[in-house]
C-alpha cells in the first residue's frame, strides 16, 4: 500500500482546494420570550426608625458644617446640605412601599423595570438596618443595586444569579469606608 497513490475519502480543506468552497452558513437567532426564575415581595429599601436625638444630632452637624462651608464659599453649598439633610429626614420617615423583584432569563426586574444581565458584574450580601441585602454591582451609574431579601430565600437567589454572575463581594470603596465611619459616630446606629 502506497500512502502517495492510496485514494482515500477524505474532505478536502478549502484552503487548499477552492473548488470544495461552500457559502457559509447564516446563523439563525432565535428570539427567546423573558420567563421569570425567581420572583419575591419587599421593601423598596431598607428602613430604620430613628429617634428625636439622632435628628437633633443630625441638624446640629448639618448646620455646623453649612456655617463653615458659608463662611468660605457662600450661599449655594449651604442649599445643597440643607436639600441633602432634608431628603434624608424624609427617607428616615416614611416607610418604603413593597415591591416585586424577579430574576428573569433576561435579566432581574425591580417594579416591572428590567436591568439587563451584560450590564452587571458581580453580586453578594450584606445587612444594613438589621434587613439582609443584595447587592449587585453594574456597570452603569449609580454602580450598585441592591434589594432587600429574607435570609430563607437567600439560597435560592444564589444559586440563580450564579448561572448569569459571579457570586462575589467586593472591597469597601474609601467612600464606603468614610459613610460607615460617619454612620458609627450618629447615635442609633451602633
Amino acid at each position: 500500500m502506497d500512502p502517495a497513490t492510496d485514494q482515500k475519502d477524505t474532505a478536502q480543506s478549502t484552503l487548499n482546494n477552492p473548488d470544495n468552497y461552500q457559502e457559509p452558513r447564516p446563523v439563525v437567532v432565535r428570539r427567546e420570550p423573558e420567563r421569570v426564575i425567581f420572583s419575591w415581595q419587599a421593601p423598596a429599601r431598607p428602613f430604620q426608625r430613628r429617634t428625636r436625638q439622632f435628628y437633633v444630632t443630625t441638624f446640629a452637624m448639618a448646620g455646623i458644617v453649612s456655617l463653615i462651608i458659608f463662611l468660605a464659599e457662600g450661599l449655594i453649598p449651604v442649599i445643597l446640605i440643607i436639600s441633602l439633610v432634608f431628603l434624608y429626614y424624609i427617607l428616615s420617615t416614611v416607610e418604603p412601599e413593597r415591591v416585586e423583584y424577579q430574576i428573569t432569563n433576561k435579566g432581574i426586574k425591580i417594579a416591572g423595570k428590567r436591568t439587563e444581565w451584560q450590564l452587571m458584574n458581580r453580586f453578594w450580601f450584606a445587612n444594613r438596618f438589621n434587613h439582609r441585602l443584595l447587592v449587585i454591582e453594574t456597570f452603569s451609574i449609580p454602580g450598585r443595586l441592591e434589594f432587600v431579601v429574607t435570609p430563607d430565600i437567600e439560597e435560592n437567589i444564589t444559586k440563580e444569579l450564579s448561572a448569569y454572575i459571579p457570586h462575589e463581594e467586593a472591597p469597601l470603596s474609601g467612600l464606603d469606608k468614610i459613610t460607615g465611619w460617619v454612620a458609627q459616630k450618629l447615635p442609633g446606629n451602633k
